[in-house]
């Protein structure tokens, strides 16, 4: 008799029996807010987190996605760029000015601007459809541990008029807050951690992005010039993140 398959490729009896050496599940109280209006991809996600310990709420469209976090606050949100009524960016940009829950952009679209909008609006990271569920969850996982590993205990980094509060997230310029996603959040206290050292393209990929992620060192530099942006006077002429020319960056012990 012909065995069925589950939405992410196992049959029944390897979801009810998992193999030895199956990853560890994490994160099993986080609480994940799926926005996609796709019903058939937001029941796969959805299928897939569940099935890896997590909570899981889905919201089929901009207002509803919104309203159900204003309720019940996610620890992560996986967001469809494509959505009726108010669109992905838009919820991007709702999400964001609320605080700094992790959002992965979830689209369709492969094209180079569409995932620097949705990088420019606060997503984090982006998964580009038809997707690997495996490795969808795999970044899941890989972000929410980040996040827990940063501990309230860690004390604020400063450099010069430029500080960083790990236990409030909270990032100033002087007499200014500094409004950062998560990742851009992550990637500066990186490098405000060493002042002076020189990180590799590829290193920052891997702590910040982690090794399941499959995009290229470009989105390093996108999160780099974004953060010119809201730090320096001049992004052009950058103070505070120097660019060493095939090598990588470094944050200036000097600076401000």
């Amino acid at each position: 008799m012909a065995t069925s398959a589950r939405p992410d490729g196992t049959t029944a009896a390897q979801a009810e029996h998992p193999a030895a050496g199956a990853p560890e599940r994490v994160g099993t109280t986080a609480r994940i807010l799926v926005v996609e209006d796709e019903r058939p991809i937001a029941e796969l996600v959805r299928y897939n987190l569940r099935r890896e310990g997590f909570e899981v709420d889905v919201a089929y469209d901009g207002h509803e996605a919104m309203e159900r976090a204003r309720v019940v606050p996610p620890d992560l949100v996986i967001l469809d760029l494509m959505l009726p009524y108010v669109d992905g960016l838009e919820v991007c940009r709702h999400l964001r000015a609320r605080g700094p829950v992790p959002i992965i952009m979830l689209t369709a679209k492969d094209a180079e601007h569409d995932r620097v909008l949705g990088l420019e609006s606060g997503a984090d990271d982006y998964v580009t459809k038809p997707f690997s569920p495996r490795e969808l969850v795999a970044r899941v996982r890989a972000i929410l541990r980040r996040a827990r590993d940063q501990g309230p205990a860690d004390a604020p980094l400063v450099c010069g008029s430029l500080s960083l509060n790990v236990s409030t997230h909270e990032v100033r310029l002087g007499d200014r807050f500094v409004d950062l996603t998560a990742k851009e959040f992550d990637l500066l206290r990186l490098l405000m951690s060493h002042p002076n050292h020189v990180f590799t393209r590829d290193f920052l990929l891997e702590q910040i992005w982690g090794y399941e992620y499959s995009g290229g060192t470009r989105t390093v530099d996108m999160h780099i010039s974004r953060l010119r942006e809201k730090l320096e006077d001049d992004p052009d002429a950058p103070r505070f993140i120097a660019t060493l020319r095939g090598v990588g960056y470094k944050l200036k012990r000097d600076a401000g």
